[in-house]
């Protein structure tokens, strides 16, 4: 991780209302700008970025999608984090995101 950038943060879960019911958390919007601001160079298609994410014992690699509604990241929770750190949709959490 030595050369990343970390980035702490509280977000509440929230549930993807189309197909898939994917789980998100939304990255605080000064945070996401200022992620863009440096960072954006470093994007892939669809505005992702790739990430390390570390919520309560859990780690893993992902991305960070930038969503243009919202004008911020989001951070895709999959089922296996959820289900072992017992996380569900309104639950607040803390988040860790290195870049």
């Amino acid at each position: 991780m030595n050369g990343k950038i970390k980035y702490e943060f509280q977000a509440k879960i929230w549930l993807y209302t189309g197909q898939g019911a994917w789980h998100f958390v939304s990255l605080p919007q000064g945070m996401a700008k200022e992620i863009r601001d440096n960072l954006q160079s470093e994007e892939e298609g669809w505005g992702r970025l790739k990430a390390t994410a570390k919520i309560g014992s859990s780690q893993w690699e992902t991305a960070i999608w930038f969503d243009t509604k919202q004008q911020t990241y989001l951070l895709p929770l999959k089922a296996e984090i959820r289900k072992k750190e017992k996380l569900k949709a309104e639950d607040v959490i803390d988040v860790i995101i290195l870049i």
